[in-house]
């Protein structure tokens, strides 16, 4: 780190769990909706409204738990953390305090450093402790219009108010801005997989802060931090982190106080800039909430939500790597998303070809599907009609070449290889009578390569290759083509 400086990074995840409703009431949880539509007595804390907590929300939050490596202990408290804002109609929010629904988890990532332009030096494992996943309710959302200087407006939608989340808070354990970004990145991808939430950071059900600090190296005690807060992207929150880390070495460096205080990220200044002082946990006079007994978890629950989880994205990985020979930067891509590792899985086993099935797919496949703006989910070309072209490609009935083409206009069109091959002619031609007649005018109408090539320029053999598969329209089978030219050409 800069002059002998190190940075001290714990992260905060709030991810909103993939309920049809609210953690307290029936309202639906749904985005996009009409300001204010989705709210009733109790998300909008009127008099006398009492929460009833929604059974899934603690469903969800287990496999959440589990997939992080955390603990999921018997009894949680529900707390009421108490702080004013307009858009928290109770003047509290229902969260967990010191009892949390789940705790002292370790948790493993592939972590990279970056150069300049985001180019990513060796994955190496790192492990993480994460103290606690909480579950408690959102806030709606302010929404500001105008501008300062002239008439500006400021609205509350309470759609947001009482959807469930889940806080994940880990350890200071991070020590550069890169590995909290693989962090979150891990984080979202294993809840996602395991359908606990939908963590799509633009709209707003998945939100991070970092608590950022810095030290002299050696140092054994901690100095003030600041909260880096609302960061929407993922990228963002990298940046906001440099940022926010230089920015307190050189206020050490200068004498000046670094104060205890939440920070917005400005993209358009690419800076951090003040958005109030921070509270201290005893600011926030939690009690336990009255309106809700403890929240009681059984052995046979847990193993019950162990019993339905998937395999995991990092198992699955290395199971590829080893099932399927598959390299350590494949493998990651291909469980990278979940619909995606199906897909291939599914391909390798009915074409019998595993290698060939990625390449297609991390190739071919993945530039189709973008310039298409679609996913493996939506692929117009199933699993089992790419496994047959690869089947076709190995049995020697087309080129490589010509499969590249026909798993285009598959993409394109949706019909099956078969189909296409056969309205294309790309029938490959491995008849080895045929290709010997190509071949036997090729050397009869190119004599002075011929005797070069057998007077030592080897280097001439590409050309004679080139010959033939244009005379055969590039349907000739390359294997046979080099073997019937070597012996020709042997002469």
């Amino acid at each position: 780190m800069k002059n002998g400086w190190e940075a001290i990074i714990g992260m905060e995840i709030h991810a909103q769990l993939a309920t049809e409703t609210k953690i307290f009431c029936g309202c639906a949880a749904n985005f996009g909706d009409e300001p204010n539509a989705n709210t009733c007595p109790v998300c909008l804390g009127l008099p006398g409204a009492l929460p009833v907590l929604n059974e899934n929300v603690v469903n969800l939050g287990a496999k959440a738990a589990l997939a992080l490596g955390l603990n999921i202990n018997e009894t949680s408290i529900f707390s009421r953390k108490n702080y004013f804002y307009p858009d928290l109609p109770k003047g509290y929010q229902i969260s967990q305090y010191d009892q949390p629904f789940s705790s002292n988890g370790t948790l493993t990532i592939m972590t990279a450093e970056r150069d300049e332009t985001g180019r990513a030096g060796e994955f190496k494992p790192m492990k993480i402790r994460i103290e606690r996943m909480h579950l408690e309710e959102d806030a709606g959302k302010n929404v500001h219009e105008g501008l300062p200087e002239t008439d500006k407006y400021s609205y509350v939608d309470l759609n947001r108010a009482g959807t469930p989340l889940g806080e994940i808070v880990t350890a200071p354990d991070f020590r550069s801005s890169w590995q909290a970004y693989d962090y979150v990145n891990h984080v979202r991808r294993v809840l996602q997989w395991v359908g606990a939430s939908d963590a799509d950071m633009e709209k707003g059900n998945l939100r991070c802060e970092a608590n950022v600090s810095v030290r002299k190296i050696g140092e054994g005690k901690f100095r003030t931090k600041v909260e880096l807060k609302n960061l929407n992207s993922v990228r963002f929150m990298q940046k906001a982190i440099e940022f926010e880390i230089e920015r307190q070495i050189e206020a050490h460096e200068t004498g000046e106080t670094v104060n205890q205080e939440t920070r917005l990220w400005d993209e358009k200044n690419n800076r951090t800039r003040i958005m109030r002082s921070k509270e201290d946990a005893h600011d926030y006079r939690y009690f336990p909430e009255p309106d809700l007994q403890p929240l009681k978890v059984t052995a046979e629950f847990v193993e019950r939500v162990k019993a339905e989880m998937p395999e995991l994205p990092d198992a699955m990985r290395d199971r590829f790597m080893e099932s399927y020979e598959l390299s350590y930067a494949d493998a990651s891509q291909l469980v990278s998303d979940k619909d995606l590792a199906a897909f291939y899985e599914t391909t390798a086993k009915a074409s019998g070809n595993p290698r060939v099935s990625a390449n297609f797919i991390l190739s071919e496949l993945t530039r189709e599907l973008n310039n298409a703006g679609k996913t493996a989910h939506d692929s117009p070309v199933s699993a089992e009609n790419l496994a047959a072209l690869i089947k076709t490609l190995g049995a020697g009935e087309i080129n490589n070449n010509k499969a590249k083409e026909v798993l285009t206009e598959m993409c394109a069109s949706g019909k099956s290889a078969a189909e296409v091959i056969a309205e294309k002619g790309f029938e490959q031609i491995s008849d080895s009578s045929a290709i010997q007649k190509i071949v036997d005018d090729i050397i009869a109408n190119n004599q002075t390569q011929v005797n070069a090539y057998r007077g030592g320029n080897e280097k001439l053999f590409g050309f004679f290759v080139g010959q033939t598969m244009k005379a055969s329209g590039g349907k000739a089978n390359p294997k046979v083509v080099n073997e019937i030219l070597r012996e020709k050409l042997a002469g």
